[in-house]
């Protein structure tokens, strides 16, 4: 009877072993992952080219023992919806700038985990008129963390006037750009608003886009470059290179000849921390965490994926922390 006992107990023991390591060491399922992405562009555009991205994370975290059922991706109306669906609980993962990081992390509601990696560009003097050689900005091979932001000069006779100033070296005054029609993004975003409002606070006393007597809130940055190319809007603003990013539409849609001749620089603000992956504390543990930021930094390495991020002119990730982005969150103190 003894003999049987043992034998039971040691064919249960083997049977429990093997049921667990059919599971995987720390293996977890997840229902549903959402991950929420910001209406830089288009929204059919973005969901278009980030749908392999379902798949490449599915992957990625069972690699990692987590078993995924569904991977929901969705592109918000704003940059602050984003922000909120982190805070609120309503989405697992959020690909949002350095601005919004900051303005939604204040509470420690949500964390990054992981900053965007970029191609450097081969223009990056702080002298607008650098720019205006009518000549393309074209990527290096270097990777940097950063980017700037431009004020762009589009193509109505108040635009070239400013940029004829510019070029000539003379330095415009408030009331030059007050006069201009502006476009602009949400007040979270780092490129379409902060760094533009502290670049203008540090040479007009204080004054921000937010003081600005003709301004329009654009829905994207196609929809500013669209609105240069129109003439509704004088200036712009937004990253170092949307030009670019829409020098076919400029051609093909919008029946401009050439937008590195038709546009210009005004101004350049200082270095910005590139674009976060960041995650809801609610919904995310330490461990996901991890295994998420090994999943992205592998991601970015594969045909497809480097594809699927080049949406947002990723080119690959590191891991980050907070503090990498205080400076931007003393910069949104400053605007606000």
């Amino acid at each position: 009877m003894k003999k049987l006992l043992v034998l039971s107990l040691a064919l249960f023991l083997v049977l429990s072993g093997c049921s667990k390591g059919s599971e995987g060491v720390g293996s977890k399922e997840i229902d549903e992952l959402v991950i929420f992405f910001v209406p830089s562009r288009d929204a059919e555009q973005i969901e278009t080219r980030i749908e392999p991205i379902k798949q490449l994370v599915i992957d990625g975290l069972k690699l990692e023992g987590y078993t995924v059922g569904n991977v929901d991706i969705r592109v918000s109306n704003s940059y602050e919806g984003a922000g909120e669906a982190l805070a609120n609980g309503s989405a697992h993962i959020g690909f949002i700038p350095g601005g919004t990081y900051a303005l939604y992390s204040e509470n420690q509601e949500i964390d990054v985990i992981l900053a965007s990696t970029r191609d450097g560009l081969n223009k990056d003097s702080v002298d607008a008129k650098d720019w205006n050689d009518g000549l393309p900005t074209l990527p290096t091979d270097e990777q940097v963390t950063f980017y700037r932001s431009l004020i762009y000069g589009g193509t109505t006779a108040k635009a070239k006037e400013l940029t004829e100033k510019v070029n000539s070296g003379v330095e415009l005054t408030w009331e030059d750009f007050d006069s201009a029609n502006w476009c602009h993004m949400n007040s979270s975003s780092s490129a379409g608003y902060i760094y533009p409002s502290l670049w203008l606070a540090e040479r007009y006393e204080g004054k921000t886009v937010a003081d600005l007597s003709n301004k329009v809130l654009a829905t994207s940055y196609t929809d500013v470059a669209a609105r240069l190319s129109n003439g509704q809007c004088d200036v712009g603003v937004g990253y170092a290179d949307i030009r670019r990013d829409y020098a076919e539409q400029w051609v093909n849609d919008w029946g401009k000849t050439d937008i590195f001749t038709e546009t210009s620089i005004l101004g350049v603000t200082e270095g910005i921390m590139n674009d976060t992956i960041s995650v809801s504390n609610e919904l995310v543990d330490a461990d996901l965490k991890k295994a998420l930021q090994t999943v992205f930094i592998e991601l970015a390495k594969t045909e497809a994926g480097k594809e699927a991020i080049a949406i947002y002119s990723h080119d690959g990730y590191m891991i980050a922390t907070d503090a990498d982005y205080e400076p931007a969150r003393k910069s949104l103190e400053l605007v606000k």
